[in-house]
């Protein structure tokens, strides 16, 4: 078991990384190192604080910038500065870097606020808001070429939907599926791997939803936590960013946005779908992937890392799971899959060997 822990920074670590922050801050003279505290929470290894601007510099620096602290051996510094000027190249809202130490993995950024899209978005401001990041999403897609960014490839596809059965059914539920269980799902998955590969390619951020965009007065949305972007399938973020693990619309809504979107792209020439039911196919498929992934990742958070504040999502995530897979012929073996861990969960006898 102690191999689950392996990647799981120490307290020491983290506090010899601290002192290495103050001590780089305070030769950079742009910051009151004394006024630092923790600007967000992060699912990685990445940790922010919020620091007050030194008076001086106020007027051409804000009042606060953030400091980004990254370890280079578990975090991708350079990846994350290459995507900021991709994104900042398209018109789109990110945090300006003020300075960097990219050898021992510190930036300090300007402050996009503290609203994230999360903590503002009601029934009221949806149709605006989700407008203003569709916006931000078209003018990054439309910055797309080959080449510049890793590709969302079969490989890859799969290593993020392995996360499922890897954490969610044999280290959640304690599953092992037989071989025929294996098989059916086997066979979901290369029915999703067809689709998604099959679509047209642009830049993707792959985290664009609710806690990364930051509500902004001017220039809506700011966008963070932007470095892991590929070069993959059209619909990813518009899949993640409506179809939200945190938060969640009425089918209805969403179909409505999905179109809104598809409208814009194809009068901008993004290379979506012609046929708008081919479309949604498409971005059904895609968030179908991406959330078989977030039931892993989550879990893997909760047991591997000790950050179990993701766990009361899961409802979310699997409600869009069995919702999507239930629409479509080749994804009905997931259901039957998931209602027979239910039946086991009801007390039921279990169809299939446990992991110990």
């Amino acid at each position: 078991m102690s191999s689950l822990y392996q990647n799981t920074p120490t307290s020491l670590e983290q506090d010899a990384r601290l002192a290495l922050l103050t001590e780089w801050l305070g030769t950079l003279g742009l910051v009151e190192a004394g006024s630092r505290r923790p600007a967000s929470s992060d699912a990685s290894f990445r940790r922010y604080f919020r620091l007050d601007v030194a008076p001086a510099l106020r007027a051409k620096l804000g009042d606060t910038l953030i400091a980004m602290d990254a370890p280079p051996e578990r975090e991708n510094v350079p990846a994350f500065i290459h995507v900021a000027s991709l994104l900042h190249e398209a018109g789109v809202t990110v945090p300006a870097i003020v300075a960097r130490d990219v050898e021992r993995g510190f930036l300090l950024l300007s402050d996009l606020g503290t609203t994230t899209y999360l903590a503002r978005l009601d029934a009221d401001n949806a149709a605006f808001m989700y407008s203003d990041a569709v916006d931000a999403l078209i003018k990054f897609q439309l910055n797309s070429r080959p080449g510049v960014l890793p590709e969302f490839d079969r490989a890859f596809v799969l290593r993020e939907m392995n996360l499922f059965p890897e954490w969610f059914i044999g280290r959640h539920l304690g599953v092992t599926l037989d071989e025929k269980q294996q098989a059916q799902l086997d066979k979901v998955f290369e029915a999703i791997t067809a689709n998604v590969l099959a679509q047209q390619q642009v830049f993707m951020h792959r985290d664009f939803h609710s806690r990364n965009l930051m509500f902004l007065d001017q220039d809506n949305p700011g966008v963070l936590d932007f470095q892991d972007a590929v070069y993959g399938p059209i619909t990813y973020d518009l899949g993640s960013l409506l179809r939200d693990a945190y938060i969640q619309w009425d089918e209805e809504i969403v179909l409505d946005w999905v179109v809104r979107y598809w409208q814009s792209a194809k009068q901008v020439g993004l290379p979506v779908n012609p046929d708008i039911d081919a479309f949604y196919r498409d971005f059904e498929f895609m968030a179908l992937q991406r959330h078989l992934k977030i039931l892993g990742i989550f879990c893997r958070l909760n047991y591997r890392d000790g950050k179990a504040i993701y766990m009361g999502d899961l409802p979310t995530v699997m409600d869009y799971v069995r919702k999507t897979a239930n629409r479509y012929t080749e994804l009905k073996p997931l259901i039957r899959l998931l209602d027979t861990f239910d039946a086991f969960g009801n007390g039921e006898a279990p169809q299939f060997g446990y992991t110990f």
